[in-house]
């Protein structure tokens, strides 16, 4: 089905709300978690921290507007539920979308540079194929989000790479709190999507995409969610165990990830479902968040 004509000029209230600023929490998350954990065990360089966060809300927006535009090109997004989308509505052109998506795509290259000059050129490497993974999420001929592998991608990148990234960007070292940091991140981010997909299982099953939600069916999509929350409580404690007591603040992030719990366990679906994005993403900061001020006090006691 082709999407409605778009109109040559865009408002900006409509890019942003195309880049889906309920998903940009995932972005933060891991930035702030790995400068904690280099702050622990040397000390956080604040400019390098900051083009990290400059990479990770570049790459997101990138993969928000690149999945929006092949979404909309194959016609997945036409019968939406949830927030619009700039192609599937019409409201953009395909090609500018594209644009959007890899100006989003350069904007995070050119930081990258930056910090692999500064410390290690295979850093190089790592951005190319954070590139790749997020164009290929729903782009190419065999998109791997339509194949039940979208969540192994965030958290491999919005959770293992961003975390432990960040952190050698400032320490130059491997450490073992980045990894514990990084598995409890990017279970939220994971449950995010989780969330995400469990609102669409109707139009994406409709349509061929066959994401994990669509084949583990409503009830077990719910049951991953939970679990998903449940492994990032025990990240932290994890964390805790190889650091500091005080990183066990994290765990204040359950009074908010709890809302969400609520409401999947609810049965909840369709457009009731799209807070939870919101509140899964924000428990995910405050997981970095209070964790991250739990390993600054102990670097300090």
């Amino acid at each position: 089905m082709a999407s409605p004509a778009a109109p040559t000029s865009v408002p900006l209230s409509a890019w942003i709300a195309g880049a889906r600023p309920r998903t940009l929490p995932a972005a933060l998350a891991p930035v702030l978690a790995g400068t904690a954990v280099a702050d622990f065990v040397d000390h956080a360089v604040l400019w390098r921290a900051l083009l990290a966060l400059v990479v990770s809300v570049a790459l997101q927006v990138g993969v928000n507007y690149a999945n929006d535009y092949s979404d909309g090109i194959r016609g997945t997004d036409d019968a939406r539920v949830g927030p619009m989308r700039l192609v599937g509505s019409g409201t953009a052109a395909p090609a500018a979308v594209k644009r959007a998506a890899f100006a989003a795509f350069g904007v995070a290259a050119v930081a990258g540079l930056v910090l692999a000059a500064a410390t290690a050129w295979w850093l190089v490497a790592v951005g190319a194929v954070c590139v790749l993974a997020a164009w290929y999420y729903t782009g190419g001929s065999r998109p791997y989000g339509y194949l039940g592998l979208g969540e192994v991608m965030v958290f491999v990148f919005f959770g293992l790479v961003a975390v432990v990234g960040t952190t050698y960007v400032q320490t130059e070292t491997w450490e073992w709190a980045a990894l514990w940091a990084a598995v409890g991140v990017g279970a939220l981010a994971c449950a995010i999507l989780v969330a995400n997909n469990l609102r669409d299982i109707p139009t994406d099953a409709q349509v061929g995409k066959r994401t994990l939600a669509v084949v583990l069916g409503d009830a077990r999509t719910r049951l991953l969610y939970v679990g998903l929350v449940a492994v990032a409580a025990l990240a932290d404690v994890a964390l805790a165990l190889a650091t500091t007591a005080w990183a066990l603040l994290g765990l204040g992030f359950l009074a908010l990830a709890q809302r969400g719990v609520r409401v999947v366990r609810s049965g909840a679906g369709g457009p009731g479902l799209i807070p939870v994005l919101q509140s899964t993403g924000l428990a995910g900061v405050m997981w970095a968040a209070l964790a991250g001020l739990g390993l600054v006090i102990g670097a300090r006691l």
